[in-house]
C-alpha cells in the first residue's frame, strides 16, 4: 500500500491550543509585538522536511535532542474544502524564539513525520473529537485532546482563508498540543489516534 504524501504545500499553525496560549500571555504583551496575535500564526514546513511512515528520520550530530510536535493535518480538497485527515509529527530543534522561529529549527531534512493514510473529511463528525497519543519506545508520553483548541478546525480554515489561499493538496495543520516531549537518535516515536492509523518513525545518528 502505497504511503500518503501531500501535494502541496504544509503549513503549521502555532499558538492554537489554549493552555499554550495561557502560559504565554504574559509575553505576548512585551515588545516587538505588544499584543496576542490576531490572526492565525502559521509557517512552513518545506519538502525536504516530509518522511512517510516507517522511514528514519536523521538527527543533526550537534543536536542531542529534538522536539515532538504531534498533530493532525487538514488536507484540503478542490473546492477549498477538507478533503481528509492526516497524523503528524512536527519534529523541531528546540528553541526559545517561539513566536517566529527559525527555518533553520523547523526545517530540518525529514523533520516532519507524515501519516500512512488519509482519513475521509467525511468520516469525520467533529475534529474536536480528535485525541492523540504519543508514544516513545512504547512508553506514553503525551495525550492530546483537540477539543481544546483556540480556532477548531472549520473556524482555522475560515481565518486563515481571510488572509491567503489554500490550494488543492495543501495541509493545514491543526496545531500542537502543550508538553510536548523530546525524543533522541535511536528512539522510536508512535504517534496514534482513534480512526487513524498509526504513525510511526524512528530516530536516528546523522550519517557523518
Amino acid at each position: 500500500m502505497s504511503h500518503f504524501l501531500p501535494t502541496g504545500t504544509v503549513y503549521g499553525t502555532l499558538l492554537n491550543f489554549r493552555t499554550e496560549v495561557d502560559a504565554l500571555a504574559p509575553q505576548m504583551t512585551q515588545a516587538p509585538y505588544k499584543a496576542p496575535p490576531k490572526a492565525p500564526v502559521l509557517y512552513v514546513k518545506t519538502a525536504n522536511t516530509w518522511s512517510p511512515h516507517g522511514s528514519d528520520i536523521a538527527v543533526p550530530a550537534a543536536v542531542p535532542e529534538v522536539e515532538i510536535g504531534a498533530s493532525i493535518g487538514m488536507v484540503i480538497g478542490a473546492e477549498g474544502d477538507v478533503e481528509g485527515f492526516v497524523l503528524m509529527n512536527d519534529l523541531s530543534i528546540p528553541h526559545a524564539s517561539f513566536f517566529r522561529p527559525p527555518v533553520k529549527f523547523k526545517c530540518v531534512d525529514g523533520f516532519l513525520g507524515i501519516g500512512p493514510v488519509l482519513r475521509d473529511a467525511q468520516e469525520v463528525a467533529d475534529p474536536a473529537s480528535f485525541r492523540v497519543e504519543v508514544r516513545i519506545n512504547g512508553d506514553l508520553k503525551q495525550s492530546i485532546d483537540f477539543s481544546q483548541l483556540v480556532r477548531p478546525a472549520q473556524q482555522l480554515l475560515t481565518d486563515v482563508g481571510d488572509f491567503m489561499t489554500l490550494a488543492h493538496g495543501d495541509v493545514l495543520m491543526l496545531g500542537c498540543g502543550p508538553g510536548r516531549p523530546l525524543a533522541r537518535a535511536g528512539d522510536r516515536i508512535d504517534i496514534s489516534a482513534p480512526g487513524f492509523e498509526t504513525l510511526s518513525n524512528t530516530l536516528v545518528k546523522e550519517a557523518a
